[in-house]
């Protein structure tokens, strides 16, 4: 339950219980998310839709998980984490059983919308507990930690789902996606959690977080990139006659696996611009290999570069997020960032699908390359941030 706690001292260990729990159960919820990833997009043909309509099935449930953030994030500082972390994950438990009945590709959008409130909300809360827990002068180094729970999940998740939709049937993929954040629900009932101060929780105080639109208009446009991946990878690469593109998102996971703590420590200690530079000429990079591939070891070679530029990206954007400002602000910082996180995916899929459906797979990925190089001329036209040493004010 809630407890009053304020106090982490920067001398305080990373690895402590709470830290290992809120990983653990990080891991199971997203490897439920993963799982319907590349899989859903597919559903939704088997149902009766377009190309176009498998870009809206992963569109409407960004659009959903980014009209309840700013709302769960505020929540999250004013009544604690613990009751929008656990509501939002029984909805988005539901919603993924619902997909088995559902008669249509409407109602399956239908289903997809209810379960991004699901998702945005638990998502948002338990990223405020994992910077709860992590001492600050290791933020980011514990945001890479905590980012490898939901990588580690795409080494396996997307993969795991393919192969359960293509042997045996979607109703046996929807109950595994089920059971995974079920499981990281019982994990998450022995976290403790920090319950902010109601005399510094303002409820007058605004949904999003100045200080993190930065960091939020930059992913915004990286993660238009992923949502080309995740939406249109699969049907891309069956049309080139390679039926099981899961091997992708093995690589992809592992070297993120990898990048994600080594690129977490660099930025804490040598700043951010080092990092930033690398990770998005690699996602840029990425796209043009996707639109140029033809081959599995050609697939597999953009894993490898896209799993080195997410692995630099995301951590460094989160930790600049949320490095400056004060705990009763950190859901709403969380929830500004992660703001950007799904708009990106959603409306880039939604737009990747209507350039596939006219030109074709391969050309949406050489369209997917501008958000990237939109991206690299924001952060260091306007994002440029120097970190500098903070005191731990919890």
């Amino acid at each position: 339950m809630d407890n009053p706690r304020q106090t982490v001292l920067p001398s305080q260990r990373l690895w402590s219980k709470d830290f290992i729990l809120i990983n653990l159960a990080n891991l199971f919820i997203f490897s439920g998310f993963q799982m319907l990833m590349p899989t859903l997009p597919v559903y939704a043909k088997h149902l009766g839709g377009s190309e176009a309509v498998a870009g809206m099935v992963i569109a409407v449930f960004a659009v959903s998980s980014v009209l309840i953030r700013p709302f769960a994030g505020r929540a999250t500082d004013q009544y604690g984490r613990k009751g929008i972390f656990f509501l939002g994950l029984l909805i988005f438990i539901l919603s993924v059983l619902s997909y088995s009945w559902v008669p249509g590709v409407g109602f399956l959008l239908l289903a997809r919308f209810i379960h991004g409130f699901g998702w945005g909300s638990s998502n948002t809360a338990i990223s405020t507990v994992a910077t709860d827990v992590i001492p600050e002068n290791k933020l980011g180094e514990g945001m890479g930690f905590f980012g490898l729970t939901a990588n580690l999940s795409m080494a396996l998740a997307p993969a795991l789902g393919i192969y359960i939709m293509t042997t045996y049937t979607f109703s046996s993929l929807f109950l595994t996606a089920a059971m995974l954040p079920s499981i990281g629900l019982v994990l998450a009932l022995f976290i403790t959690y920090n319950k902010p101060n109601p005399d510094q929780a303002r409820p007058e105080g605004s949904l999003l977080e100045r200080s993190a639109l930065r960091p939020t208009l930059i992913i915004f446009f990286v993660t238009m990139t992923y949502g080309a991946v995740v939406s249109f990878l699969a049907l891309y690469a069956a049309s080139l006659n390679i039926p099981n593109i899961g091997p992708f998102f093995t690589v992809y996971a592992l070297t993120l696996l990898v990048s994600r703590p080594i690129f977490g420590r660099l930025s804490d200690k040598k700043g951010f611009d080092i990092v930033m530079l690398p990770g998005i000429l690699c996602v840029l990079a990425t796209m043009l290999i996707l639109f140029s591939a033809h081959t599995m070891p050609m697939f597999l070679l953009a894993g490898f570069v896209y799993g080195v530029g997410l692995g630099a990206v995301q951590p460094t954007l989160q930790s600049m997020a949320v490095k400056h400002v004060p705990p009763f602000r950190r859901g709403a910082a969380n929830g500004t960032y992660s703001t950007g996180f799904d708009l990106g995916i959603g409306l880039g899929s939604a737009l990747w699908g209507l350039l596939a459906q006219a030109y074709g797979y391969n050309m949406l990925y050489l369209w997917a390359s501008v958000p990237a190089l939109i991206a690299l001329v924001i952060y260091f036209a306007f994002g440029r941030t120097k970190p500098t040493p903070t005191l731990d004010t919890r």
